[in-house]
């Protein structure tokens, strides 16, 4: 199976490329914005997926194969999709991938209680060197929830490694630096 993305509204498109031919094009009309456009089998003009981004641009420092700043590790609870995205030094902000949004943290969802720019983690030093967490809502449509109670618009939450946080239908779990395991 192959997924082409709109280049419109950035939906992905799946279907089976085993089917065609190299060198054959192929029209689809986007469900979600009725967009028309056309492809050619096995010459590829689409962008990089933000898996693929996210390595050439890499964020975070890495430290003996490691994370130095911990990593979220997003699960959709509908949708099943598990992301592994790292975190750096300062703002992280949290938020539903869209084409053309400038947030740092994007997530790759179809979750449409995840607003674009839904909640931030920053990430500092305290000082006696050890890094510390603290979230706060975006603010965002739905919330922020931590420990099943909502975060205010200027609440700030210390958190710590292996607190897990909801936004919209997503959970969240923060990885500290020494549990990462990538």
């Amino acid at each position: 199976m192959k997924r082409v993305r709109c280049p419109k509204c950035d939906n992905f498109i799946t279907f089976d490329e085993s089917k065609y031919e190299e060198g054959q094009s192929l029209v689809f009309e986007c469900p979600e914005c009725d967009k028309q456009f056309a492809i050619r089998i096995g010459v590829s003009k689409l962008r990089k997926t933000q898996k693929e981004e996210n390595k050439e641009n890499d964020r975070s420092e890495i430290k003996d194969g490691k994370n130095s700043y911990g990593s979220i590790i997003v699960i959709e609870n509908v949708f099943h999709y598990k992301q592994i995205i790292p975190l750096v030094q300062g703002d992280n902000v949290i938020g539903r991938y869209m084409k053309g949004n400038n947030i740092n943290t994007p997530i790759e969802t179809v979750d449409p209680s995840v607003d674009t720019n839904h909640c931030v983690i920053n990430v500092s030093k305290d000082k006696r060197g050890k890094i510390k967490y603290v979230l706060r809502d975006g603010p965002s449509n739905t919330g922020t929830f931590v420990d099943n109670e909502i975060l205010g618009d200027r609440d700030r939450r210390l958190i710590s490694d292996g607190t897990v946080f909801t936004i919209g239908a997503t959970s969240i779990i923060l990885h500290g630096p020494e549990s990462d395991e990538q």
